[in-house]
């Protein structure tokens, strides 16, 4: 089948995993708690306005709910991994719910101050943080495998519905009834959530006698990120795009006030259309797809965020402000899109939800460091000066890093179980380690320039899937034998490497297969670390 046919194939069925019932509870269920979020926020925001002029402070408080997932993501990824993902996020849904209970009695009583809405906003975010990786992780647990990319697509265009009706919403309670009714409703938002996990039949997964414990787990993640400059450069195309679009963000609520002189109805307004012109955005994004390549796309929406910031900096009239509102939102959700589809494409699924927490820490440092600086600079030159500062900083940015192509994500990263298993005179205790792995060949002296290089690509997928050290030695009578190496933690991550590889390692293994010159394989031999006898 073609690409064009492929595509269009899968843009027929973007809403086939609503046709699941367990995908389509628990998808409603996360839109409606999404939608309480956004009321909360909403109210928070606003109230801090109320509270103290100061930009720092209204960035402080945007700050604070992402701190904690630029701290926390890589231990959630970890914790999604090894724990039973249900009870985990009923536990992170009942966290969420005491946080808006807190801010429903304090503001009630009228005990809200800055720094009790700071402190709350970032527990709010330590559960934002826990439940981001294990919501991503769930995914193909709900629907088939077929239908796994277009149930991302749904959760990102659920989170948008929420993002058009919860602003709006939270801004219309606020306005006629208050913070402490706004924060109920955030509360009632997550009984529902709550029903619906409890309700959701999951199967009990089988024991695995290589399941990974924490510290392992976590190691392993790191490792992965660290070895696969494919996701650097997602890395550093999100932490430099989202680091300089965040001033928008930290600075809405001052524009909404004090360059628009709206009130906490109009401000809902503004995000309800920053959350209507995401979903306008996912819509046309597949048409989009098919006209421009990724990193056309990230330059395209950089420019549109820049124009937007300069719009806003000149207070205009509310409607202009508003038609460009919905124009940041469309540009938001194709950025964000755009780099989580790059992401998702180039990871295997055994460290999926590990490496989607790094590029989450990514995006959400970048987030939290560009509020910080950017509510700093507009407390000396003003929010107008600021915003056509960031607009300027965005798009020479977006100019300077198109050069640095997003990865394509077209290697097939199934797993390809062509490693046999190792020979043992007696069976070997999983914690035993750390592994060192020999790899025999015979090369061509001739043929050694291309066979190293070969060597080379292969050592980022051998660093990527368990070792944290590799390297090529020859023997020092017999130039053309040369061993490749390299060093696991344990026997247990050395069994848990013969299932990570996948069909494009192999590919790999067997670009340097073909220069050995022996009659058989390379042979591949297991040493041990033995405890030294006194």
């Amino acid at each position: 089948m073609s690409d064009s046919g492929t595509r269009a194939h899968a843009d027929s069925g973007a809403f086939s995993p609503l046709k699941q019932p367990v995908f389509a509870v628990l998808w409603a269920a996360t839109v409606l708690g999404n939608t309480g979020s956004f009321m909360r926020d909403v109210a928070s925001a606003w109230l801090v306005t109320d509270l103290s002029a100061s930009p720092a402070a209204i960035a402080l408080v945007q700050a604070a709910g992402t701190l904690p997932i630029f701290l926390l993501a890589i231990p959630a990824g970890v914790l999604s991994d090894i724990l039973d993902r249900r009870k985990f996020l009923i536990a992170i849904q009942l966290l969420l719910a005491a946080v808006s209970i807190c801010l429903m009695v304090l503001s009630h009583l009228g005990l809200l101050s800055v720094s009790s809405i700071v402190a709350l906003t970032f527990l709010g975010g330590i559960g934002a943080a826990l439940m981001g990786p294990t919501w991503q992780a769930i995914v193909p647990e709900l629907v088939p495998r077929s239908d796994v990319k277009n149930a991302v697509a749904l959760n990102s265009l659920g989170i948008n519905i929420a993002r058009s009706i919860g602003p709006a919403a939270g801004g219309l309670l606020l306005a006629a009834f208050g913070a402490a009714v706004t924060y109920g409703a955030d509360v009632l938002s997550y009984v529902f959530v709550i029903a619906a996990l409890i309700w959701w039949p999951r199967a009990k997964g089988a024991d695995d006698v290589l399941s990974e414990r924490f510290a392992g787990a976590f190691r392993a993640g790191l490792r992965y990120a660290r070895a696969s400059k494919e996701l650097h450069v997602v890395l550093l195309r999100t932490a430099v795009f989202f680091a300089c679009a965040s001033a928008v963000w930290a600075l809405l609520p001052l524009v909404g006030r004090n360059l628009l002189a709206g009130d906490a109805r109009f401000y809902g307004i503004m995000l309800g259309c920053v959350g209507a012109g995401a979903i306008i955005g996912a819509l046309i994004l597949p048409s989009l797809r098919k006209r421009l390549d990724a990193d056309q796309l990230l330059l395209g929406v950089a420019s549109v965020t820049a124009v937007v910031m300069a719009v806003l900096a000149l207070g205009p009239p509310k409607p202009l402000a508003l038609a460009a509102l919905l124009l940041l939102g469309a540009a938001w959700i194709v950025a964000l899109t755009t780099l989580n589809g790059a992401a998702q494409a180039i990871l295997p699924n055994w460290v999926r939800g590990r490496a989607l927490a790094v590029y989450l820490t990514v995006f959400n440092g970048a987030m939290t460091a560009g509020s910080l600086c950017w509510g700093l600079v507009a407390q000396e030159l003003g929010v107008p000066a600021t915003l056509i500062i960031g607009a300027a900083c965005l798009l020479l940015a977006g100019l300077a890093f198109h050069r640095v192509r997003l990865p394509k994500g077209e290697a097939d990263l199934a797993a390809s179980n062509h490693w046999p298993e190792p020979l043992t005179a007696e069976p070997v205790a999983h914690d035993r380690g750390p592994v060192l792995v020999l790899i025999e060949y015979r090369v061509a002296r001739a043929e050694r320039p291309a066979f190293l290089e070969a060597l080379n690509r292969l050592s980022h997928e051998r660093r990527r899937d368990g070792a944290y050290r590799w390297g090529v030695t020859e023997d020092a009578a017999d130039p053309d034998a040369i061993v490749e190496w390299f060093m696991v933690e344990s026997w247990a991550e050395h069994l848990r490497q013969h299932k990570r590889v996948s069909k494009a390692d192999a590919d790999l293994q067997a670009e340097a297969i073909r220069f050995h010159l022996g009659p058989t394989k390379p042979a591949v031999r297991h040493f041990l670390t033995v405890e030294a006898m006194l």
